[in-house]
């Protein structure tokens, strides 16, 4: 017998009866810049493959690099931050972005490129659990809608980088990659006056009376956020292939220029801002569990056919594993927020964390089995992954907000 989630407590909060989109709007817009910034280093790998004479498997751990630190500082950090709130911390975070840029623009040597990816990776791991949280404190209840245009600025910021690198990385050099510290001051401004905001609403909470102590995680929430994590493994495994290594197997395989692989990357990556946007509000008002059980089970058939399939196809294949896979990331952080009331930085820190440590992880792993056994092979071994989505199955349906 299914057993429904039992409905916590309320989050004792003084939250806007109105979504504050004029908020959500400019956190969606630093997401954007941030993980343009971010994209900007898988996009060139070619480039710094070409430069520094470097094995899939080096390029592998320098993506590792960048995911494991952001993955192991963003719970803690969100974890922190429930209990003490830093309202201008993404402020630091998109500084340290920038650092990690242009020392990637400068670097000498292979090591360097290490530590800038360690920098990029750190501000990654304070800007999202803090962004996060303000995007579910603007929502007005609308949590999918407020979660899904907060991800859609990151997942448009991944598809741009591509298309960056292709048309002023590619002809200016790597040194050029400096020229976007503009984009981090950006939003480094915007970063200041959201934080201005929260800080401003925490301080009307805190006059209504100190808010309750967060419930205590049952060993039930704990069990269905395992389940959530499987299905997080499942979709950032194959998207790590797909941003880290789509580029090279389009090149080995079909011989396209380093410049075409890009602009076909970025059908991919926009494909998924678009499958991001979608997923959240329909999620709002047909269930977040049936979004993740479409999302993650449904785009099985194409990732097992993109391996054998010509140019044209593979194109197309990819643009409808952008969309149906993308719409799930939204639904499963939603969801995991209302089982732990109280403690929402600490599952966004969890979830982006997680997220960004399997993809460097799978990174690396997928790097060393090209290296070994060809780039064609990874792609056939993680079409397979979207099977880990019968684990939806096991979710109880979520409690109404």
């Amino acid at each position: 017998m299914t057993v429904s989630a039992a409905p916590p407590p309320a989050t004792p909060a003084v939250a806007p009866q109105r979504t504050a989109l004029a908020i959500l709007c400019a956190l969606s817009l630093c997401h954007l810049i941030n993980d343009t910034l971010q994209s900007l280093l898988p996009a060139i790998y070619p480039v710094l493959q070409a430069n520094y004479a470097l094995s899939y498997t080096e390029i592998g751990f320098i993506h590792f690099a960048f995911q494991v630190t952001a993955s192991l500082l963003q719970p803690g950090i969100g974890l922190y931050t429930d209990k003490r709130p830093i309202f201008r911390l993404s402020v630091a975070g998109m500084g340290a972005t920038l650092f990690g840029l242009v020392l990637i623009s400068r670097a000498s040597d292979y090591g360097l490129l290490v530590v800038a990816a360690m920098c990029v990776g750190l501000g990654s791991a304070v800007f999202h659990p803090d962004a996060s949280r303000n995007a579910r404190a603007a929502s007005g209840g609308r949590y999918g809608f407020s979660q899904s245009l907060f991800q859609v600025g990151g997942n448009a910021g991944s598809a741009t980088g591509p298309l960056l690198a292709a048309f002023i990385v590619l002809p200016f050099g790597q040194s050029s990659l400096a020229w976007f510290g503009a984009l981090a001051l950006v939003a480094m401004a915007l970063l200041w006056r959201v934080g201005g905001w929260a800080k401003a609403r925490h301080l009307v909470a805190s006059r209504a009376g100190p808010a309750a102590a967060a419930p205590p995680v049952s060993r039930r929430a704990i069990a269905i956020l395992v389940v959530l994590g499987l299905l997080t493994f499942s979709k950032f495994i194959y998207m790590a292939g797909l941003t880290s290594f789509y580029t090279f197997y389009l090149i080995e395989t079909f011989g396209v220029s380093v410049a075409t692989s890009q602009l076909l990357l970025f059908v991919f990556l926009g494909a998924v801002a678009l499958g991001t946007f979608a997923g959240g509000p329909i999620g709002d008002r047909v269930g977040r569990r049936a979004v993740i059980l479409v999302s993650i089970l449904g785009v099985l058939p194409f990732t097992v056919a993109l391996p054998h399939v010509g140019l044209v196809a593979a194109a197309g294949l990819t643009f409808l594993i952008g969309i149906i896979n993308a719409s799930a990331f939204s639904a499963i952080l939603v969801y995991g927020q209302s089982l732990l009331p109280g403690r929402v930085g600490l599952v966004s820190g969890l979830f982006f964390g997680f997220a960004f440590g399997v993809a460097g992880i799978g990174a690396a792993v997928l790097g060393a089995i090209a290296d070994a056994e060809g780039i064609r092979f990874v792609f056939k071994i993680i079409g397979f992954l979207p099977v880990i989505g019968v684990l939806v199955f096991f979710l109880p349906p979520e409690r109404t907000e």
